[in-house]
């Protein structure tokens, strides 16, 4: 029997996340998700894992056990993330820099991420609040004191584009294109990030995403035709590799949290949250997520084998 095959015309960008000899280049396919019998997929998805800019007040036990002797010291857990776990990407999460949470000043908070750069060989994500004016403070200084680390600088949206836009282009770091679960919004933002100057090859999408059962499925049906668009259609300003910042989806649910004491038929919590963050992960790959944004270790130990199966011929 011939296995029926789609004719894709278009491709997706390849982009370099990093520099030196631990870059890793994503995107590059030419098929839909793992459809390796139809187009190639010359680079396999990369997993970053996330650490943060001050202890976690609220993450569930399971969650915090692998990192509660490093959680004080960014530098020390993003360390303990490559050398025990072998993370081969690092997200900064700037959770601090929240003006209605912490609101740690935009000079301290890029010191911060200056100090994680500088120990670290891997690619650094710097992830902000998602505050677009405080954002804008923030992600440019980082920009300025990280000159030469090629980082990855998110969220970038379409209020503080042209601030944090001018930003990466001046120091030569990636923008991670962010939009709220929609095509056209997300096609927009990266013209506008094109027309600004911003090149190609330092962007990346994030298309929004949910944890397992609290709205994943919208997030795959829009990556889904973001995909199709991209290959089948050949639109040129949705062909970037995409982001997933999915962690922190997944284990702010009451499901990820909750002790088996108060809901019994639950099961064991750990198992429990990292089953959920590997299955949110895993759907994410198979709408075409390029890059994610992980927290459990066993969970992307799970995540890596599905991958390395998935991408066998």
């Amino acid at each position: 029997m011939e296995i029926p095959k789609i004719n894709y015309t278009g491709k997706i960008k390849e982009v370099t996340l990093g520099a030196g000899s631990k870059a890793v280049t994503v995107g590059g396919e030419t098929m839909y998700p793992f459809h390796l019998f139809e187009g190639q997929m010359p680079h396999p998805p990369r997993i970053a894992m996330e650490v943060y800019d001050a202890p976690p007040e609220d993450w569930a036990e399971a969650a915090l056990e692998p990192f509660k002797d490093v959680v004080k010291d960014p530098v020390a857990w993003a360390q303990k993330c490559i050398r025990v776990y072998g993370a081969e990407m690092i997200c900064l999460q700037l959770a601090s820099t929240d003006p209605n949470g912490m609101n740690r000043p935009a000079e301290e908070a890029a010191e911060i991420a200056k100090r994680v750069a500088d120990a670290l060989d891997v690619p650094l994500i710097v992830w902000g609040s998602g505050n677009d004016e405080k954002d804008v403070e923030v992600l440019r200084r980082v920009s300025e004191l990280c000159v030469g680390k090629s980082l990855i600088l998110g969220p970038v949206g379409e209020k503080n584009y042209k601030q944090i836009g001018a930003g990466a282009i001046g120091y030569r770091h990636t923008v991670v294109a962010a939009t709220p679960i929609d095509v056209n919004l997300a096609k927009q933002l990266n013209v506008l990030l094109g027309n600004l100057g911003v090149p190609d090859g330092q962007i990346i999408v994030d298309p929004t995403t949910g944890g397992l059962g609290y709205g994943i499925e919208y997030t795959y049906s829009v990556m889904e035709r973001d995909r199709m668009a991209a290959l089948t259609q050949q639109d040129e300003r949705l062909q970037f590799p995409l982001v997933c910042n999915l962690a922190k989806e997944v284990w702010k649910t009451k499901e990820a949290k909750l002790a088996e004491a108060d809901d019994p038929k639950l099961g064991n919590p750990k198992k429990r949250g990292v089953l959920m963050e590997a299955i949110t992960a895993m759907v994410l790959l198979l709408a075409g997520a390029n890059v994610l944004i992980m927290r459990h270790p066993e969970a992307i130990k799970l995540v890596k084998e599905m991958i390395g199966d998935l991408s066998k011929t």
